[in-house]
């Protein structure tokens, strides 16, 4: 799975897992994995270590990864959940919304 539906600064919720239902901002996409990392979903607990005098450690919450297959593009458009589809605007290949059928930038 090298080809992700879905890019960085997109608006997504979340279809299984955990935290099924919540919506958010894609902060981070990995093709290569099939992963993505979305904003206040899939909370872990990062333990961390002082490296510099001053810094402090303990128990840091951060976003971790979830399957790009677990996650549903939310059109900017109709503001509904959608599959997404690919159309040829002149030469550009554009992503498509197959509720309402407009584009998606």
């Amino acid at each position: 799975m090298n080809k992700l539906n879905v890019k960085k600064d997109d608006t997504v919720v979340v279809i299984a897992g955990k935290d099924k239902g919540k919506q958010g901002k894609i902060m981070a996409a990995m093709p290569k994995a099939g992963r993505v990392v979305v904003q206040n979903a899939n909370m872990i607990v990062c333990h961390t270590k002082p490296r510099k005098q001053g810094e402090t450690g303990g128990r840091i919450n951060k976003e971790g990864t979830i399957d790009a297959s677990n996650v549903m593009l939310v059109c900017p458009k109709c503001g509904k959940p959608t599959r997404v589809g690919h159309a040829y605007e002149g030469d550009k290949k554009v992503r498509v919304c197959k509720k309402c059928g407009k584009n998606i930038d």
